[in-house]
């Protein structure tokens, strides 16, 4: 038996930093107060989510890995509460920007980095102006309580980076993300739909396929930008190997979700399927290919 309790979590963001940082410490500490060894915090907490307008002053916040203070101080958290934790931040290297995920063991080291591969450009989502495609590849990181994927947001709806991570051994996987209506003028923001089920949908199908827990964080609340105004809406779960959510958070409400998984029975469970024994790549160019030819 190897227990091990996932925490996600939710909250609204304004444009105070600080406050923002603050706000998802006290989530963080509110996971550890219910026992969490792994929390996730939702896509890019510590700003609005600037990708609802094309700014070039957004471009100067990006800041590189080394010596940025958010997550010089979510290292420290995470070696005082002996947590893991996960974070995104926009990355400045060189000249280049990405939408960066690191994984904090919990003895506060920094395990590693996982740029966000895939780079959507949608209405209130012009990811494309400001991240350049990760290329670090799919990753999993082995932390002290277990070996995790972490794709961020628009990742999850993509069931090769469930597997890619899946056939490395992850045995729970992570998505934070910004995601509810698209960009519309501000009046119109209450008669836009939310797509919450097909978005939860996607990936308790991952769940379901590679036999591993899933963990998303989402954000909540109205943020509006330039003459645009985009609703998040929240609904942060936890699924268990099934496909079954177990744990849930609102569409509206800050808060924190925890659940306790035996990641060893889960293990002997995937033994008993043979997803993985079953695989066939050698019929799977097409999926090399944008066009389904090979």
């Amino acid at each position: 038996m190897r227990n091990v309790t996932f925490a996600t979590t939710q909250m609204a963001c304004t444009a105070d930093v600080d406050e923002n940082i603050g706000r998802a410490e006290a989530l963080i500490r509110k996971a550890k107060e219910r026992d969490a060894d792994v929390v996730l915090i939702q896509e890019l907490f510590s700003d609005l989510y600037f990708c609802q307008v094309i700014d070039r002053d957004y471009l100067l916040t990006a800041k590189p890995e080394k010596g940025h203070p958010m997550l010089e101080r979510m290292s420290k958290l995470a070696r005082e509460l002996e947590m893991v934790i996960m974070v995104t931040f926009f990355e400045q290297a060189g000249e280049a920007r990405f939408n960066a995920g690191i994984v904090f063991d919990a003895d506060g080291t920094n395990l590693g980095k996982y740029r966000k591969s895939h780079i959507p450009d949608d209405p209130g989502y012009y990811e494309k102006f400001y991240f350049a495609p990760g290329d670090t590849g799919f990753k999993v990181f082995d932390t002290r309580f277990g070996r995790f994927g972490l794709g961020i947001c628009w990742d999850q709806w993509f069931p090769e980076c469930a597997r890619s991570m899946a056939i490395q051994g992850a045995e729970a996987l992570f998505y934070p993300t910004a995601i509810g209506t698209f960009a519309v003028p501000p009046e119109q923001i209450d008669d836009e739909p939310l797509y919450i089920k097909h978005w939860q949908n996607v990936m308790l199908g991952h769940a379901a396929a590679n036999v591993i827990p899933v963990v998303a964080a989402n954000r909540i609340g109205v943020e509006k930008l330039g003459t645009t105004a985009m609703r998040f809406h929240g609904s942060s779960f936890i699924c268990d190997q099934t496909g079954t959510i177990v744990e849930e958070l609102d569409a509206e409400t800050e808060g924190v979700a925890v659940h306790t998984f035996d990641l060893d029975s889960i293990a002997d469970e995937r033994r008993t399927f043979p997803f993985y024994r079953d695989r066939r790549p050698e019929l799977y160019g097409r999926l090399m290919t944008l066009d389904g030819k090979v």
